[in-house]
């Protein structure tokens, strides 16, 4: 994976991708996804990297599906890992969690929510794993440069910053299209969120809604402004998904619009 990092970090004629579903549902369902990304990615010449959560620590109700846990939810990441072939990143959320989680994982993922918690990003840093810390949506993006000092105080020299939008009054997230150039200036690849970008937090009450029907104009936009990653939350029938089914996308229509957005980073780098 230090080559896979050295490769996002110095290739610029494709941007990277991760995804996957919300949550693991079952390993089958996520071994199904995971093969058919990996296969459509391979086709355009897409880096690629597998995501999904084992534990949904932060969902909004007591009654929300979270996964299978630590435990399953690692061995069928390495199963994926394994047999697909491809790196796999998932979240964490407590430091105590980071020794094992690295032992399996390419990426641990910082949830949003706890992108300034101290002890969590120094264990990640210390990992030696890649770290994808995404922008809480309490901050200013300039304010991520305090993250990316405590990962470097604590070693960490492989590092992501995701954008997923920023509170704009209640159930309600804006993305700011500055803060990707402006957290790039970190000299570390920036990742656009073009899923939980378009949630609604808590709009459903007791659940998250979204505002899917624009994942394709935003995620346009990021291309626009010269990402190095694309972050999205695919699934097969996102309907029926278990954890964020508003704003997961369509695996059908991911071959079309990342198709279009290829085309569309090649005419920005030229």
């Amino acid at each position: 994976m230090t080559n896979f990092f050295q490769t996002i970090q110095q290739r610029s004629d494709v941007f990277f991708l991760i995804a996957g579903p919300c949550v693991i549902e079952s390993e089958t369902h996520a071994l199904k996804m995971a093969e058919a990304i990996a296969l459509l990615t391979t086709k355009l010449n897409i880096p690629y990297i597998f995501k999904a959560s084992y534990d949904k620590a932060n969902c909004s109700s007591i009654n929300s599906f979270r996964g299978f846990g630590l435990e399953e939810g690692l061995r069928i990441l390495a199963k994926i890992k394994s047999e697909i072939g491809v790196p796999v990143l998932t979240d964490i959320h407590e430091s105590q969690q980071v020794a094992t989680v690295a032992e399996v994982v390419d990426v641990l993922q910082i949830p949003a929510f706890l992108c300034r918690q101290t002890d969590l990003l120094i264990a990640a840093a210390q990992s030696g794993r890649i770290v994808n810390v995404k922008k809480g949506q309490f901050l200013a993006p300039w304010e991520m440069s305090n993250v990316v000092k405590k990962i470097e105080a604590a070693g960490g020299k492989k590092l992501m910053l995701t954008e997923r939008g920023s509170s704009f009054g209640y159930n309600n997230l804006v993305v700011d299209m500055r803060s990707l150039p402006i957290m790039r200036g970190f000299g570390y690849p920036v990742v656009y969120d073009a899923t939980h970008s378009l949630q609604l937090p808590g709009g459903l009450g007791d659940a998250t809604a979204g505002m899917a029907e624009y994942i394709p104009n935003l995620a346009r936009a990021a291309v626009a402004c010269g990402i190095d990653g694309l972050f999205m939350e695919v699934h097969d029938n996102p309907a029926a998904a278990l954890s964020d089914a508003t704003t997961q996308f369509p695996l059908e229509n991911l071959e079309g619009l990342l198709t279009k957005l290829v085309k569309l980073h090649a005419i920005i780098k030229e």
